[in-house]
């Protein structure tokens, strides 16, 4: 599956469904983003069932601000509409598709359960 671009407009749309959204917040001039970029796609090959969605940070201030974004490239995993994992760095393959192994492995009622709490 191919990346999604997120804006504005349709971050939560694209995040507050069902399932797992992978975003990757990333700006054109971060050499640390470029380096990234190509590790994200190869994952977005590999998971049909999820979305991978790329927020540029230069175009959506907005969306930078609202997550408290101070540092590029930050991946942030939301599973069925909530912040489970946000982490600045550009990860290698193996620990992003152990992220996704651990987002698909969590109890969302658990989750849930104890953002209640």
């Amino acid at each position: 599956m191919a990346t999604v671009t997120l804006t504005a407009e349709n971050f939560d749309e694209v995040a507050q469904g069902d399932g797992i959204v992978l975003v990757d917040f990333w700006a054109e001039w971060c050499g640390p983003c470029k380096r990234f970029a190509p590790v994200f796609e190869k994952s977005a090959g590999k998971h049909d069932d999820i979305v991978f969605g790329k927020v540029d940070t230069e175009a959506q201030p907005e969306l930078s601000e609202r997550f408290g974004i101070a540092s590029i490239p930050t991946l942030m995993a939301i599973r069925d509409g909530v912040i489970v994992f946000a982490e600045p760095g550009a990860l290698p393959e193996s620990v992003l598709e152990n992220v996704i192994e651990q987002v698909r492995a969590l109890d969302m009622e658990d989750v849930r359960r104890r953002a209640d709490t």
